[in-house]
């Protein structure tokens, strides 16, 4: 694996900003923008996710970034709750549907991956060298 030097190489992060970008989009048009409560905890899941990302990361161990993934991970399964009610409600149409819940699938399935990783790795973050 290639060295990571700073949360911006982490490809499961950049995944996780641009599908916040999405949930964004999504939330700014018409009855979603209205319906603040679902708006705003579909936003802070997303933001949830990539946020945790970064600040497990810059935690510089192991067991404090598994810890933040595992909240990340479980942040794609709620808003992708979210993604639901909205279809449900009307607020997205199939195809944005589609298309940032396979996002948050994906990314879901990235995190999963960085954290079989991490739990079979020697290193154990640079806070303990």
């Amino acid at each position: 694996m290639a060295r990571i030097e700073s949360i911006e190489d982490l490809k499961v992060w950049k995944c996780a900003r641009e599908v916040v970008n999405l949930i964004y989009d999504a939330t700014d048009k018409d009855d979603f923008a209205r319906d603040f409560a679902l708006k705003d905890q579909i936003r802070r899941s997303g933001i949830s996710v990539v946020s945790n990302i970064a600040e497990g990361f810059e935690r510089d161990g192991n067991k404090e970034f598994l810890n933040f993934l595992s909240i990340a991970k479980g942040s794609c399964g709620e808003a992708r709750a979210q993604l639901y009610v909205a279809l449900d409600r009307g607020y997205v149409s199939r195809y944005e549907f589609e298309a940032i819940g396979s996002r948050l699938k994906e990314t879901s399935r990235m995190i999963y991956g960085l954290i079989r990783y991490l739990r079979n790795s020697d290193y154990k973050g640079s806070k303990f060298n």
